[in-house]
């Protein structure tokens, strides 16, 4: 029996190699594969902080009330200067859609400047976001945390904050650093920090119109504000050490579990922007050497910018569901 062998030229061509799935070059599918796992990620961090607000909402930290401050200028700004990063970041991405264009159009001067830009925005995110780091570790009203882990705040009887400066008496005499080489050799103690417990116990018996703020919310949604007499008989049967801003472990705005999300969510996404500055920096340089132009094309450039987008969509929704739900 004759076999008949059928030569198809199209499905050749296809399994033959040389072809674009989709129509996209090697390089950006796998821009594509890395956004997807990238933002699988940042799914996870955002899940995970929301079951953990949830579960511990009484103790979750107020944003307004943490994210107060404006570089050079004193005062209560409640997420002015976050809405100010968010701003840069988004005008970013705004010049690096104007520079892929450029780059379709084969504009080399306008490629670089709007690619300059673009770089400026982020290296401004970049550092908004480390000064918001130092800001948020050094703290601005210090707090008590109780024997269970609890945070203890202090307001006056109109409610607005005080900070332990404001009514915590030193005492006379310095207070020695805990170190191995002082004390038990397997244990340091951490920095002191500026007052002890017991002179902000002292102070606050000494200040009438002191009051503590505990956790719980009240059926407004407000953190629960004690009496007099109630403030100084938890702080003086729970209060165990002072805290003064935050790190992984204590947290004077609340549960530490918000610092050390804060610290992961806000770090991975600033760790991203850190790194698209420099592959920005990286394709600048090779725009204004002409090295695309001498390709004829700017590919380059889309594939860069399809990673900044991608930064800047995951910071709408960490802005979104970390600083203002």
């Amino acid at each position: 029996m004759d076999t008949t062998v059928t030569n198809n030229d199209a499905e050749g061509a296809t399994w033959g190699g040389g072809n674009q799935p989709l129509r996209a070059s090697y390089g950006k599918l796998m821009m594509w594969f890395f956004i997807l796992s990238d933002a699988l990620t940042f799914s996870g961090f955002l899940a995970a902080y929301g079951f953990s607000r949830f579960k511990f909402i009484d103790a979750w930290p107020i944003a307004d009330e943490v994210f107060t401050h404006v570089p050079f200028i004193h005062g209560n700004f409640p997420m002015i200067y976050v809405a100010f990063m968010t701003f840069v970041l988004i005008m970013s991405s705004v010049t690096m859609v104007l520079a892929v264009d450029a780059g379709h159009h084969l504009k080399h001067k306008s490629v670089a400047f709007y690619m300059f830009l673009t770089i400026i925005g982020g290296i401004i995110f970049v550092g908004s976001q480390g000064w918001e780091w130092a800001t948020f570790i050094k703290g601005d009203y210090g707090a008590v945390e109780t024997k269970g882990g609890k945070i203890l705040q202090f307001v006056d009887t109109d409610g607005n904050r005080m900070a332990l400066g404001d009514f915590a008496i030193t005492q006379v005499g310095e207070r020695e650093q805990h170190l191995n080489k002082n004390g038990v050799w397997f244990s340091d103690e951490a920095a002191p920090t500026t007052y002890s417990i017991e002179e902000v116990k002292a102070g606050f018996e000494a200040t009438p119109n002191a009051l503590i703020r505990i956790q719980t919310l009240t059926e407004n949604g407000e953190k629960t504000v004690l009496s007099r007499e109630e403030s100084l008989a938890k702080l003086s049967r729970d209060g165990k050490l002072v805290v003064e801003g935050a790190n992984l472990i204590h947290n004077e705005y609340g549960a530490p579990l918000f610092a050390d999300f804060f610290f992961f969510i806000t770090g991975f996404h600033g760790f991203h922007v850190f790194s698209g500055v420099m592959i920005n920096i990286i394709i600048f340089f090779n725009v204004v050497l002409g090295t695309y132009e001498r390709r004829g094309h700017y590919e380059m450039v889309e594939k860069v910018g399809l990673y900044w987008h991608f930064v800047d969509l995951v910071w709408v929704f960490v802005f979104t569901f970390f600083y203002l739900v």
